[in-house]
């Protein structure tokens, strides 16, 4: 027979539809009308259904939208069952077919109906072979006497509800507790189960006359083929903690509880979520998923599926990896990238800038072209077939099923869309060598050479000028057990990174100790292969964590101490608008979502390293000002108190329960309170409660009121300076408080009122100025306004206070100005950041009383703003003073960034800061002789 050629496929199509449509009804054919023509002439499945079952034709035409009811299997007559599922099921399919080609349906709601179609076959199936085996068997109960059911598990595209029109339905099974059945014929749960699974599987898969139901695959299951068919939850958790494999944590992703006991699967799949996604960027992954393409790569090559819009290039998993990938990466740090399906993960991906909109764009409209594709191959004839056609007949049914004129008109659509998703795909597994591609040949040979080879020479030829202590550190490095117990793979990166390392640090300022600095980190994160695969796989981490170790022993130490924060170096928010306070808050009250306080306060620690890590490289940069830096601190400061306020409440509760009605509050004193708070700073606290002298807290231990809030008190100082993993909240001052360290922990609002009334010092008062309450009741801290108001704005005279305030800062300067020969101590010093203090201080208290508006701002900024306003400082003058404060403090940042004193070389723009505030002083009245300069 000659060969059908493109030519003869239109007639023969037409024939061909002309056959099927001679086996229905001629009614129903003359009422489908043309749409039936276009149904028969894509599917000779949707044609066989209608043949074997006109009812469906007919209910679609009278009315497509109406679902096909689901048959009931009867208990008793199980031999029925097998048919009863086809038919329901190739109905179903069958009605999905006429909807898509009518054009009712998007590709999304025709995988959603595939899954809602494999989930009740499931369900239906597993309630009949439940009932049948509990009739001979009884059922599995746990120690406790409770039922326990069979878990089925979805993986694949039926867990992440995108099942295609013909597809096989991944399937693991498991069981919540081990026990024994409780029939006349008892079970132990592992072969209960285990012939639950069997019939399960048989029900849906085997053959029959009427065909089948739904293919099952149990092949993911732990050990596959060789393991059990069902296992406990305890067995799969240690099964995934000894033995998982990269590939499972791709398969669980998409992991999906769809019959049996869901809710035990849900809790299960949360316990799992640590091994599918790591608390840290997990670079690493991409090492298993490029094992993974190179395995499918040589299928594919092997068995020629080049023209496979699944398995080969630019196909349908390319994109499910690539997102997949992504996901693992980010997902245990973004709950958001968990999801289980492609394109709302897609989404998730752009707005968490990790795919390019317009990148995202094109994969999500390959991905719907290539699986409306699919869909249609296997609509054709049922079969599980992911490759294009080569019969002239079948590639004609499928191009003008899609709306093309001819083959090659859908190739033309085709193939530039695999040829898209083939480039991003092979972008992402590409190793990024555009960083190594300038490093000196010379120092990755001096480096792959040590210990014992290699010549300090090729350091000294770098540029590094203390080259011979630099080999020293590095050969002391290669010999110690962390880089000589690396993996293979490990070692492999190790030296891809350390070249560039290198050649970096040659030109630092200090390259010696910028170097000790990278090898104090690489001791720490050798020992989680991930974070060296993260400084591998991605060239902007590695440049930005050198540039900011050469620059800062700070964020170094940070880095070093706690490795999580090289996640913050990839960050795309890094770069971005840097978090309101309302963000703030809400970062840092996530981790009240926590039930233990262990975790709570490492989540929490956490979240402050990330946040004060990201404002502090925004300062090193200077994409920030340093004292918007200072506020961002304290509001970062503020967001932990108020968590902390919370975590502590809830530890008070269960044994002393709460004071019912009684108010507390924390006031933030000194650069807390001001709202100027520095990197490392301390927090200067004083608290306040509001409670009747004879009340009691409501507790099954209850306490009077005093006693609670001091235990209350200190239960915020114990947790604020608790030592995590995750490193400490806050070091805590409490010393301001009223009577200062003789006093009580906590205050009465009538005892800190009469306080500040009858006993405070001057330079308490001065403190005042900058006390702002920073968590707690809104009531008391409207009070503690009142208080302070009261305490700053009585009337003063103003040569006392002068005085006062003179004497009190030359005996501060006396025992606390570190500045010597040149060397300016920016806080202490003469004309620094103390003395602009105490300036704004005594203005406040001696004119608040006729300029009531002094007593809102408490930062220097607004303060200096205030006094200009209120005609306390020339507009020159309040100029000079704003601008010497940022100078000040933006130098004593830089010091702290650096781990250096704040004891400075002199230079001309500190000289104007400092003669713009003593200046100032002098004109005040608050300095007796001018600036010593």
């Amino acid at each position: 027979m000659d060969p059908v050629t493109p030519q003869d496929a239109p007639a023969l199509l037409r024939a061909h539809v002309d056959r099927l449509l001679a086996l229905l009804d001629d009614g129903l054919v003359r009422r489908g009308g043309e749409p039936l023509r276009r149904v028969v002439a894509a599917s000779d499945f949707a044609a066989g259904v209608f043949a074997r079952q006109p009812r469906v034709l007919e209910a679609l035409l009278e009315d497509p939208s109406a679902p096909i009811e689901p048959p009931r299997l009867d208990p008793d007559a199980p031999d029925a069952w097998p048919g009863q599922l086809r038919t329901w099921r190739h109905a179903a399919s069958a009605r999905l077919v006429w909807r898509d080609l009518a054009g009712l349906d998007a590709v999304g709601e025709t995988l959603a109906g595939s899954t809602r179609l494999a989930e009740a076959c499931l369900q239906l199936g597993l309630a009949a072979v439940e009932t049948q085996l509990a009739a001979r068997h009884g059922v599995v109960r746990d120690g406790s006497g409770a039922p326990v059911r069979l878990v089925v598990f979805a993986l694949g595209k039926l867990g992440g509800g995108e099942l295609n029109f013909s597809s096989d339905v991944d399937l693991v099974y498991a069981y919540a507790e081990a026990g024994e059945s409780d029939g006349a014929r008892p079970l132990a749960a592992e072969d209960y189960f285990a012939r639950l699974g069997r019939a399960l599987a048989k029900l849906l898969d085997e053959q029959t006359a009427d065909g089948f139901c739904h293919r099952v695959d149990l092949r993911l299951r732990p050990f596959g083929n060789a393991g059990r068919v069902a296992l406990s939850f305890a067995a799969m958790e240690q099964y995934f903690q000894r033995e998982g494999r990269d590939w499972e944590r791709y398969a669980w992703q998409k992991a999906r509880p769809v019959a049996g006991d869901i809710d035990a699967g849900e809790r299960f799949l949360v316990a799992l979520r640590p091994f599918v996604y790591r608390r840290y960027l997990d670079y690493g992954a991409l090492a298993g998923l490029r094992e993974m393409k190179a395995a499918i790569a040589a299928e594919v090559a092997r068995k020629d599926l080049a023209d496979d819009i699944k398995r080969g290039p630019g196909g349908i998993r390319e994109i499910e990896f690539l997102v997949q990938a992504l996901q693992l990466i980010r997902g245990g740090r973004e709950a958001a990238l968990r999801g289980r399906s492609l394109l709302p993960m897609l989404d998730a991906l752009c707005a968490a800038r990790q795919v390019e909109p317009a990148a995202a764009d094109e994969l999500a409209e390959a991905y719907l072209f290539l699986r409306r594709v699919e869909n249609r191959l296997q609509m054709l004839r049922d079969a599980q077939t992911h490759v294009l056609p080569t019969g002239p007949l079948d590639r004609l049914r499928i191009a003008e099923g899609l709306g093309h004129a001819d083959w090659d008109a859908l190739l033309a659509a085709l193939e530039p869309r695999r040829e898209r998703v083939a480039a991003e795909f092979d972008a992402l597994l590409a190793h990024r060598d555009e960083s190594r591609g300038a490093v000196s040949g010379d120092l990755a040979g001096y480096w792959r050479a040590l210990p014992e080879g290699g010549d300090a020479a090729v350091l000294a030829a770098a540029g590094f000028g203390d080259a011979g202590e630099v080999d020293a550190a590095l050969r002391d490095f290669v010999r110690s057990p962390s880089v000589r117990d690396l993996s293979d793979a490990a070692r492999a990166r190790l030296d891809r990174v350390m070249p560039v390392m290198l050649q970096a640090s040659a030109p630092a300022d200090r390259p010696l100790q910028a170097m000790r600095r990278l090898l104090a980190l690489l001791h720490n994160i050798l020992r989680r292969a991930s974070y060296l695969a993260l400084l591998d796989e991605q060239p902007a981490a590695l440049s930005r964590l050198i540039d900011l170790v050469t620059r800062s022993a700070f964020l170094a130490e940070r880095v070093a101490a706690h490795p999580l924060l090289l996640d913050e170096l990839l960050d795309a928010r890094v770069d971005g608008p840097m978090p309101g306070r309302r963000q703030i808050d809400a970062a840092c009250a996530a981790a009240l979502q926590r039930d233990d306080i262990e975790g709570a306060l490492f989540t929490l620690n956490e979240t402050r390293q990330a946040l004060s890590f990201r404002i502090a490289l925004a300062t090193l940069d200077g994409r920030m000002a340093a004292v918007d830096s200072a506020r961002q601190l304290t509001q970062l400061a503020d967001g932990v108190l108020a968590t902390v306020v919370e975590l502590a409440r809830r530890e008070m509760r269960p044994a002393h329960g709460v004071v019912a009605g009684a108010p507390f509050a924390a006031i933030g004193y000194g650069s807390l309170g001001g709202e100027e708070l520095g990197i490392g700073s301390d927090l200067d606290l004083v608290f306040l409660y509001d409670a009747p002298a004879d009340a009691l807290s409501d507790g099954a231990r209850p306490l009077e009121a005093q006693r609670w809030f001091a235990r209350f008190a200190q239960k915020i100082v114990l947790l604020l300076g608790t030592i995590t993993g995750a490193g400490r909240l806050y070091e805590v001052d409490v010393r301001l408080r009223p009577d200062g360290g003789s006093g009580l922990l906590v205050s009465s609002l009538s005892a800190y009122g009469e306080y500040q009334r009858e006993r405070a010092w001057t330079w308490e008062h001065q403190a005042l100025v900058r006390a702002r309450c920073v968590a707690g009741d809104a009531g008391l801290c409207a009070a503690f306004e009142g208080v302070r108001a009261a305490a700053l704005g009585r009337q003063r005279d103003w040569p006392a206070l002068a005085a006062d305030v003179a004497a009190m800062r030359a005996r501060m300067r006396g025992e606390l100005d570190r500045g010597r020969d040149g060397l300016f101590d920016l806080k202490q010093g003469e004309g620094g950041l103390v003395d602009l203090e105490f300036l704004l201080q005594a203005l406040v208290l001696g004119h608040a009383a006729a300029h009531p508006a002094l007593l809102a701002p408490r930062s220097t900024r607004e303060l200096v703003l205030a006094c200009r306003e209120a005609g306390l400082l020339d507009p020159a003058t309040a100029e000079a003073l704003a601008t010497a404060h940022g100078e000040l403090v933006a130098q004593g940042l830089a010091q702290t960034l650096d781990r250096r004193t704040r004891i400075v070389p002199r230079s001309e723009t500190l000289d104007a800061a400092r003669t713009a505030i003593t200046g100032a002083l002098h004109a005040a009245g608050l300095q007796q002789t001018g600036p010593s300069l």
